[in-house]
């Protein structure tokens, strides 16, 4: 345990499961340079409750009904920019990892974290420093490496062909609905195959169907 400093680092807890909130707060009777400044059930509940208690670190839960834990961090961060939020949550999703953070979270850890590991976590944080799970780590950089998804880049013309495709006309048959050449059909098609990376019409329409490109 570090050397308490004169001032114990004041901790509010946001979780919607009253379990949670106990056994964090006994928590942090444990350790002499962290005191529980307050408790809320929900995101609304925190920012009013900041407003009153003022910590020094929150600790968010991010999935809760009504307002989740990114909102309310936002909120949090934006009236209270010294006031620090840690999400502690059960789960690692990169997309809930990437929110926290965007939401001006300075850490995001699993509930499984140890209470030594969450201690120095709420002190890192008390000092400006972040602190990633190595699970939430890892979501990151999983969520980062994910390929664009296809046909983001289709023109909007090219989106019309293909939705005619996916109908299953053909060239001529499509030609004479956008009442355009059929070289100019098979441009766009060439065009679409292209952007897809497939190599044929019958492809191009799975992929259509199955990344929902046509609405």
């Amino acid at each position: 345990m570090s050397i308490s400093p004169s001032q114990p680092i004041r901790v509010m807890l946001v979780d919607d499961h009253a379990m949670v909130r106990r056994g964090l707060a006994a928590f942090l009777k444990v350790f002499d340079d962290l005191q529980l400044a307050g408790e809320a059930e929900s995101g609304e509940v925190a920012i009013q409750l900041c407003a009153e208690v003022l910590p020094d670190v929150i600790l968010m839960d991010m999935v809760m009904p009504d307002m989740d834990g990114a909102a309310a961090t936002r909120a949090i961060r934006q009236q209270f920019p010294q006031v620090q939020v840690l999400a502690l949550t059960s789960y690692k999703e990169g997309d809930l990892v990437k929110n926290a953070l965007k939401a001006g979270a300075i850490g995001y850890l699993l509930k499984d974290v140890s209470a030594d590991d969450l201690a120095g976590a709420i002190r890192a944080a008390h000092s400006g420093r972040a602190t990633l799970s190595p699970q939430a780590a890892q979501a990151l950089v999983e969520t980062a490496n994910q390929p664009p998804l296809p046909g983001l880049d289709l023109t909007e013309r090219e989106r019309e062909v293909l939705a005619l495709m996916v109908e299953g006309l053909n060239n001529t048959q499509i030609a004479g609905k956008l009442m355009v050449s059929p070289s100019t059909i098979k441009s766009h098609v060439s065009n679409i195959l292209s952007k897809l990376g497939v190599t044929s019409r019958t492809e191009a329409v799975t992929l259509a169907l199955r990344s929902r490109l046509i609405p």
